[in-house]
């Protein structure tokens, strides 16, 4: 096989929940070698994060956890600790990145900043992720991913108008945090590369969201440009979408409707209607007016149908129309299934599970599965034994606290 795209990458992981372990997952997957550095006796809050095998609440069985460090190796490092200090430091004298989202301050309170790491090794690239930046007025603030979405604009657009403001899934924006950071860090790899000095790269999870496709960056700049700040629009009088707009209900289960101008007369064919474009009612395709007609003639048209044979039917006329599937529906989907998409893992302590695989797929820079995630302290006679530390140390290390 071919050597992976990212094989000479050297990763110490500092990173806990998820928009930081997104990041250096997608470096390990792709090749690199990232060392999760993690507290003793405890790790990664996401351990004890759902959802759990069989529901049982165990450390080594969060399927949050066991998806988002893959390909790592695992270590536990008190870096309140001398001796994990100093440790950290014979691991950064041979890495290309270092990523952490530890609050703002912290890395400086530890002696373990930027610029102190950068004297150890000038190539370093240190990325650091934290709710707000690493600077200013609201630097210390606490935040979730629900805050983020308030605070950056968006929430003010979604939600019914006579009710208050309301947000999206949770979690969401915090992978997209991760994806936005890992762009950010190879980019200032490849300008270390060039260069021979290293940078830090600081994301914002507030202002990566704010510069989001998700309806913020067009709601800023529709205000900035205007002056026109974007209301919440009711579902029953809007659509952003030709006739049909939706979920309706099929045999076993419901199928989303949402079509483009084009769609409209092919749409109309497949439902056995092929003049309803010429239709006096249907004349302003975004008047709602008469929306109830045209929903009535496509439920008459979906009732005798399962989701799968209406998407079919209407996909086969390029009409966008589609199921609404459940994960199972995922998982087993033969398209996903033949594409290699989901991948088993065997773990040690959870066993074999099924997981998403590679988010992109190349025909050389391939990903691949090469190990579950780490149990906790899983590697630390492995990676601390790459820096000289005999089985004798580690006891005392140990002993001491610092791993």
């Amino acid at each position: 096989m071919t050597e992976q795209a990212l094989a000479d990458l050297k990763v110490i992981d500092l990173t806990w929940y998820i928009a930081g372990p997104w990041c250096t997952k997608l470096l390990a997957d792709y090749g690199a070698d990232v060392i999760k550095v993690e507290r003793p006796g405890k790790g990664d809050p996401a351990r004890g994060m759902g959802p759990f095998l069989k529901d049982d609440p165990h450390p080594e069985k969060s399927g949050l956890f066991l998806y988002l460090n893959t390909n790592k190796r695992g270590v536990t490092l008190n870096l309140k600790t001398e001796a994990g200090k100093k440790i950290l430091k014979q691991l950064v004298r041979d890495a290309d990145i270092l990523v952490e989202n530890f609050s703002p301050g912290v890395m400086p309170s530890l002696g373990l900043d930027y610029e102190t790491l950068e004297q150890i090794n000038p190539r370093l690239v240190m990325t650091s992720i934290s709710n707000f930046g690493q600077t200013g007025p609201y630097r210390d603030f606490k935040s979730s991913d629900l805050i983020s979405y308030a605070m950056g604009g968006a929430m003010n657009a979604t939600g019914i108008p006579s009710m208050p403001p309301a947000g999206i899934a949770r979690d969401i924006v915090l992978y997209e945090v991760g994806y936005l950071a890992t762009v950010a860090t190879m980019g200032a790899y490849l300008g270390a590369c060039r260069d021979g000095t290293g940078d830090h790269v600081d994301v914002s999870i507030f202002e990566a969201l704010m510069g989001s496709t998700d309806r913020r960056d067009c709601n800023l700049l529709t205000y900035a440009y205007t002056g026109f700040t974007t209301p919440r629009l009711d579902p029953g009088t809007f659509r952003f979408s030709i006739g049909p707009f939706g979920s309706y209900p099929t045999i076993d289960g419901h199928v989303l409707a949402l079509l483009g101008l084009a769609q409209w007369p092919r749409f109309a064919a497949v439902l056995g209607q092929p003049d309803l474009p010429q239709d006096p009612r249907f004349e302003n395709i975004f008047d709602v007016t008469h929306a109830p007609d045209l929903d009535a003639i496509l439920l008459e048209w979906l009732a005798p149908r399962t989701k799968q044979q209406a998407t079919e039917e209407m996909q086969s006329h390029s009409v966008g129309v589609t199921p609404v599937n459940s994960p199972e529906d995922v998982v087993k989907s033969p398209h996903w299934r033949e594409r290699g998409f989901f991948v088993e893992i065997d773990h040690p302590v959870a066993g074999k599970l099924t997981c998403p695989g590679a988010p992109i797929d190349a025909t050389e820079a391939k990903w691949v599965l090469r190990r579950p995630a780490p149990l906790l302290g899983q590697h630390n006679e492995e990676v601390y034994g790459e820096l000289g530390y005999g089985r004798q140390d580690l006891v005392k290390l140990r002993e001491q606290g610092a791993i």
